[in-house]
């Protein structure tokens, strides 16, 4: 008897939904059927329906609707949207769970956090007292270098994370005030870079004899640079101040680099030297090539030289005293000039035209880039990519797996001697005198005309041999014996309008 009610529920409902598709689609005025047929009709239904299980309500329902015409589904959806819809934000906290409430905006961007912030008070309040604003800046800094820059050199680290003791937690309000000001402060940044706002220092190195400084490597408290008159000398950053000078090469120091431990470096004299980092004094001596260290880099344990002697070796480094050789590496049929490497492989290039691939675990030849017209003077490997500058006055970029030139960068008038990256930009320095910045992201997409490709050039006061940057500055050394910091954090406009070098009186050390 109820299936029998049922079908004839169903089959009305079908009758009435197709004469409705007929003689009332898309009519959003429609009147609700008020007869008393209908009224019964629907309470029978009502009985029915309640008396059914779930499952059984929604087969009904599913049946009911696949009978329906496009227009009625749309009215239904717009009846069941308010009913579905869950406000957990506010309703969390209601549960005492406003710790889980808390944690679900902490995935927001800094975007949807405002957006957030304007859907009722109860969610202002869920991001107020979770201080979300506070640990958005907190996750940005620990996952973004140049964030974690500007924390320490801006001083606001000491608001992060927990206080120390003794000191007390800055307010929502503080860190919601600040967020805004670090995005000034990286957009100002951005835009220094691009138009070549700098505030510029200067280092006048006063060799004795010989000028030229070869090689740098700085963090932030000191700049270590290795000279044409066979010494090292290391400036603090602050004052700019010679604070201590190494000697013991009886050549020009040619490279270094250093870490927490010891500085090594490679000089004409044609010996690695090994110093310690903190008290200056000699450790090591190693004598391997017969003409001139040209470059060297060290990193977990290995270390690898070049030399004018066109051979590439290969170190084991147990410590500062206990350095080994493990391989030589020959194929260059000219000076090697530079070398980089990571776990997988050794990168070389040389005055013979080539860049060769090496293999780090077996020192095994892999491949050689071809492409260059003259000798390779620098480059630097990262991930799939190596970027090489040229006396042909040309940088290449390179997809080190399978050896394709993936773009050339023109506008260098001379050797280019010097070359860095990072994961947005380029920078090289030249013989012409020259510091280009170009944008590398635009640089590998191979749609991007080639004249919209640098960014910024600056005018060096020689000679350009090396170079290192980071997100806030460039420093540079050249011939003429000084050493220069481009600094594009603390540019003020009204001590340097023309983003060129300000007094020498006031920048000169």
């Amino acid at each position: 008897m109820m299936k029998m009610e049922t079908d004839k529920i169903m089959d009305e409902t079908n009758s009435n939904a197709q004469a409705f598709t007929t003689t009332m689609l898309y009519d959003p005025v429609r009147k609700k059927d008020s007869s008393p047929t209908y009224q019964t009709e629907r309470e029978l239904c009502f009985q029915y329906f309640t008396q059914w299980s779930e499952s059984g309500q929604v087969d009904f329902v599913e049946q009911l609707l696949s009978r329906m015409c496009h227009y009625q589904h749309g009215q239904i959806n717009a009846y069941l949207k308010p009913m579905l819809q869950r406000d957990f934000i506010t309703l969390l906290p209601i549960k005492g769970l406003d710790h889980i409430a808390e944690n679900i905006l902490s995935y927001l961007d800094a975007e949807s956090l405002k957006s957030a912030e304007l859907v009722c008070k109860e969610w202002l309040r869920v991001i107020s007292e979770g201080m979300l604003w506070k640990k958005l800046i907190e996750r940005k800094v620990r996952t973004d270098s140049l964030w974690r820059g500007l924390a320490e050199r801006r001083n606001w680290m000491q608001y992060l994370f927990k206080p120390r003791p003794g000191q007390t937690q800055r307010p929502h309000s503080f860190h919601r005030e600040l967020f805004p000001k670090i995005m000034n402060d990286i957009d100002s940044i951005e835009n220094n870079w691009r138009t070549g706002r700098h505030m510029l220092r200067r280092i006048n190195c006063r060799s004795e004899n010989s000028k030229g400084v070869y090689c740098l490597q700085y963090d932030d408290g000191k700049i270590v640079s290795g000279l044409r008159d066979n010494t090292i000398k290391i400036w603090d950053r602050t004052d700019l101040q010679c604070v201590k000078t190494l000697i013991g090469h009886t050549g020009s120091v040619l490279c270094l680099q250093y870490d927490d431990k010891v500085i090594i470096s490679g000089s004409s004299d044609s010996t690695v030297r090994v110093w310690d980092v903190n008290t200056g004094e000699m450790v090591n001596t190693l004598i391997h090539h017969c003409e001139a260290v040209l470059h060297l880099r060290f990193n977990n344990g290995m270390m690898v030289t070049c030399s004018k002697d066109r051979s590439i070796a290969v170190w084991d480094m147990t410590s500062p005293s206990e350095i080994t050789l493990r391989r030589v590496l020959v194929g260059h049929r000219a000076a090697v000039n530079v070398v980089d490497f990571d776990e997988k492989y050794i990168v070389s290039a040389s005055g013979d035209r080539t860049i060769k691939v090496w293999s780090t675990s077996s020192c095994e030849f892999v491949r050689t880039l071809n492409g260059h017209k003259r000798g390779i003077a620098c480059l630097q490997y990262r991930d799939r990519l190596v970027v090489s500058g040229s006396s042909d006055n040309s940088i290449r970029l390179w997809d080190i797996e399978c050896g394709a030139c993936l773009r050339v960068l023109e506008g260098h008038e001379e050797l280019v001697r010097c070359i860095r990256f990072d994961t947005k930009r380029i920078v090289s320095g030249a013989y012409d005198g020259k510091i280009k910045v170009w944008d590398l992201v635009a640089a590998l997409d191979p749609r991007a005309a080639s004249n919209t490709l640098c960014l910024n050039t600056l005018e060096h006061t020689g000679r350009v041999f090396r170079l290192q940057f980071d997100e806030f500055q460039i420093v540079s050394s050249s011939h003429d014996d000084t050493i220069l910091i481009w600094d594009f954090l603390n540019f003020t406009p009204n001590e340097n309008k023309t983003g060129r070098t300000p007094s020498p009186a006031l920048m000169e050390h």
